[in-house]
């Protein structure tokens, strides 16, 4: 195995790539996996900032022994997050390491007694509270609600390196390139994205508190517990969050269907087809085929959207239902929306994807285009006045 890469003096990447687990939270697919960042800071005494899901405790010890000095032993684990990708190693590695103290905010403690059982010796710290290891200074920032209550980050003054948790992470192993100059960016990106849509976005306002309270902070490296770290351009993942946490969006359109027998489908081909020609590309998702992490994350940049499903046994086609679902979760706002729905002998779409768009407070662009049946040249002719009626408002 490689040493571990050093990330700013004394500060080295101890975590692990994960290809093995096909779904993050049993929910989201990862096609190029998943990294859990952990990092030692050695000096008089030595720090490590989080850990990594137990399942890969092999690697993460034997990278911690590659650079820790003769003698040494780790004297703190600091535990910006709970969730067990980050605290699963914990009871083995207190065995290891027996006399390695557990830090963490009031919050993570009474987190740690309900997964883990007791486990002193512990040490609680607060806002603003800095842990002292010699040349390094550590100090930490509670971030709650980040996507956890007891989130927190921890920055080490001395090197201006932020160990930010969970914030500012993204799926994607780091494997091929930990830094973000030796990455494809645009995967990256994605990546990030898709993330974020999918575990942070419904706690956008916290994040945006988060971001406020590092205004101040002279950070010249990003460390999150989930991929690339952030040397070349710090501020960019920070930059990132907050404005999908505001959710700023571009003039984008998302063409979402789901089609039994492929009738509304051509529906939404004709409103696809009527935003090109008035030089809108849309993306077009399948939702019974595309897994719906990679629609919500489509969804989350762009300002149109555009709903299309058939009537199932009186309500939603269940796939369009499960993204629905999701979105109403993470609590998307903002967005104009085009409805277009089919039906065979009873309808039911309709009303439930109004009611959708009423419940999230989404202004609906006209007409709502409601179908019997396989579709009319008529009925096509109204899915393209709808796409142009939205391509006019996202360039007005």
């Amino acid at each position: 195995m490689a040493a571990p890469p050093s990330i700013a003096p004394e500060t080295y990447w101890v975590g692990v790539n994960d290809h093995e687990t096909d779904l993050f939270e049993a929910l989201w697919p990862l096609p190029y996996g998943v990294s859990y960042n952990a990092y030692l800071v050695v000096d008089h005494k030595v720090a490590l900032i989080d850990a990594v899901k137990g399942h890969f405790l092999a690697d993460h010890l034997h990278r911690i022994r590659q650079v820790l000095p003769p003698g040494k032993s780790v004297d703190y684990l600091i535990i910006n997050h709970m969730e067990p990708d980050h605290t699963g190693a914990i009871q083995i590695l207190r065995s290891v390491f027996p006399d390695m103290t557990l830090v963490g905010n009031k919050k993570t403690l009474e987190m740690l007694e309900a997964f883990y059982g007791a486990c002193p010796p512990c040490r609680q710290v607060g806002d603003g509270d800095v842990l002292d290891l010699g040349a390094h200074k550590l100090q930490f920032s509670l971030t709650p609600m980040v996507h956890w209550p007891e989130t927190m980050m921890t920055f080490d003054a001395t090197t201006g390196v932020l160990f930010s948790g969970d914030a500012f992470g993204g799926f994607g192993t780091v494997d091929q390139g930990l830094f973000d100059d030796e990455i494809d960016r645009e995967l990256m990106h994605g990546e990030m994205l898709r993330y974020f849509t999918n575990i942070v976005a419904r706690y956008g306002k916290m994040v945006l508190k988060a971001v406020d309270k590092l205004r101040d902070v002279p950070f010249r490296v990003v460390a999150p517990t989930h991929g690339a770290v952030w040397r070349k351009d710090p501020s960019l993942p920070v930059r990132l969050y907050e404005r999908w946490s505001a959710q700023e969006t571009d003039p984008t359109v998302v063409v979402a269907y789901g089609s039994m027998y492929g009738n509304t489908y051509r529906l939404a081909e004709a409103a696809a087809r009527a935003l090109t020609e008035r030089g809108f590309t849309p993306f077009v998702h399948d939702v019974a085929r595309t897994h719906a992490s990679f629609v919500i994350a489509d969804i989350w940049t762009s300002k149109g959207l555009i709903l299309a499903c058939p009537t199932y046994n009186t309500g939603l086609f269940p796939p369009m239902e499960t993204l629905l679902a999701f979105l109403e979760n993470k609590l998307l706002q903002h967005r104009l929306l085009g409805l277009i729905t089919s039906y065979a002998w009873a309808g039911g779409a309709r009303k439930a994807l109004e009611s959708f768009a009423e419940r999230m407070s989404l202004e609906v662009v006209e007409p709502i285009v409601d179908v019997k049946g396989a579709g009319t040249a008529d009925d096509l002719e109204r899915c393209a006045l709808l796409a142009a009626n939205l391509a006019q408002r996202l360039s007005a």
